[in-house]
């Protein structure tokens, strides 16, 4: 079966061609791995879940994290965004390094320039869809730039559900109040763990084009692990990891070209 090149947008999503990056935000680091390995256990029982990994994740771009089970895809991202420490190496976020933050430095920093999309839709059922989405800087005690908020809510075409609750809106509605909710506070750089992984595939698809949307039209930079290669033709680029190290990377990825590197991960592991 001959997948698309490019998923079309559904009905509804944004069909309008995107701008190019401006070139003040695209090709510098939003992040960075340098020699960063995480090693869980010790002795007989030791796992290598990354193995001296170095990747810059740039501004500006959607970067998607691929590879086979326990390949350590989601770990570097956890690593990356601050939510798991290192064993060895550096992760940095901007100038930031991460390693050796006090826990306060790290909390902080995670609010203030870390934006995070998961599986889960993680929404408070009490609270409306505008309520959730500024409810990280209603903690931080931050009043949302109300330009930039309008903004985002636009472009991910929640105008009319703000004062819906979670059960009054559909998966996919829910998901793009956690991606409003990831944008509003400008952060940095934006991690995605599987972000469409419990939506229908119309769903899944609006979600992943609002997401490249954020990102051609708001400058946003994005990170996203998934296992899908349909997903994964909606980003910029593709990294692909296996053993705990990256075996390559593909640029303008397309869901036939992901898949087929996929299948030649596939096929060495069951020959060596």
């Amino acid at each position: 079966m001959t997948t698309s090149t490019r998923p079309e947008y559904p009905a509804g999503g944004p069909q309008q061609g995107y701008p190019a990056a401006s070139p003040s935000a695209a090709g510098t680091a939003a992040a960075q791995a340098t020699d960063l390995s995480k090693v869980y256990g010790s002795g007989e029982t030791q796992v290598v879940a990354l193995d001296r990994i170095s990747v810059e994740f740039r501004r500006a771009e959607f970067t998607a994290i691929m590879g086979p089970s326990g390949s350590g895809k989601s770990t570097l991202m956890h690593c990356m965004a601050g939510l798991d420490s290192v064993s060895s190496g550096s992760a940095r976020i901007g100038d930031t390094e991460l390693t050796g933050l006090k826990d306060k430095k790290l909390t902080q920093l995670r609010r203030d320039r870390i934006g995070f999309i998961f599986q889960a839709f993680n929404l408070l059922p009490t609270l409306n869809a505008i309520e959730n989405i500024t409810l990280p800087m209603d903690i931080a005690g931050r009043k949302p730039d109300q330009q930039w908020l309008d903004r985002v809510i636009q472009t991910v075409g929640l105008s009319g559900r703000l004062k819906h609750r979670p059960n009054q809106l559909s998966g996919g509605q829910q998901q793009r109040v956690a991606v409003a909710r990831a944008l509003a506070a400008q952060p940095e750089i934006i991690f995605g763990d599987e972000p469409t992984g419990n939506l229908d595939s119309r769903a899944g698809a609006e979600v992943l084009g609002f997401l490249r949307n954020s990102v051609r039209e708001l400058g946003q930079t994005v990170v996203m692990v998934t296992h899908d290669p349909v997903a994964a033709s909606y980003a910029d680029r593709v990294v692909f990891l296996a053993d705990g190290r990256i075996v390559d990377n593909l640029m303008d990825p397309t869901a036939d070209a992901v898949l087929e590197r996929m299948k030649s991960f596939d096929a060495k592991a069951r020959t060596s």
